[in-house]
């Protein structure tokens, strides 16, 4: 891969560093996608999936420039030959696509707002790129039935989902995905003239 521009600050090299998965490899995907513009607000996502044969592991950054949101994907890919290999991803996304910024709060002692504590919280942005769909078989209500009524489902938004909680990622990067919430939430407002 070619030189390209160095215009990522420190605090998210080192946050990379942290994450432990090829952290060159994704600030070079993100200097490209990023292509020069001055970054507003970022967050770096470690993930480490378990199943019953093998450890998957996965990264996501995300990036928030003035006009766009960027992610960063890195996941583990067997190439079939027993060597390493990473597919590394990058999708930039314009603000003003951006539909919705949804965040869930999973809060202690939510009836006392003083002693209210955030624990964590889902940061889910939607730009009409992927959907979930969920489908089961429809009813009619009547439990003795046993015609066949076809199938009822729904869609769900599933473009960019990232859950950080204080007991898994600590209260640090806790704060730090409230900021960037924060900033993507006004960033998107601000793109539509809000």
């Amino acid at each position: 891969m070619g030189r390209v521009s160095d215009n990522l600050p420190a605090a998210l090299r080192r946050d990379l560093q942290r994450g432990g998965y090829y952290p060159e490899l994704v600030e070079r995907v993100l200097q490209v996608a990023v292509g020069g513009q001055q970054i507003v607000s970022y967050l770096v996502h470690p993930e480490t999936t378990f199943d019953s044969a093998e450890v998957r592991r996965h990264l996501t950054a995300v990036v928030l420039t003035p006009t766009r949101l960027i992610g960063a994907h890195v996941d583990d890919e067997p190439d079939g030959e027993g060597r390493p290999m990473a597919i590394a991803t990058t999708e930039a996304v314009a603000l003003r696509r951006i539909s919705s910024v949804v965040l869930s709060h999973g809060v202690r002692n939510p009836a006392n707002i003083e002693r209210a504590v955030v624990d964590e919280i889902t940061i889910s942005v939607n730009w009409g790129s992927v959907s979930r769909l969920d489908v089961e078989p429809a009813t009619c209500g009547d439990p003795q039935c046993e015609a066949d009524h076809g199938y009822t489902g729904f869609t769900t938004p599933d473009d960019l989902v990232l859950r950080v909680s204080a007991g898994a990622d600590g209260r640090g990067k806790l704060e730090q995905a409230s900021a960037f919430a924060a900033a993507l939430s006004r960033a998107v407002a601000e793109s539509y003239g809000a």
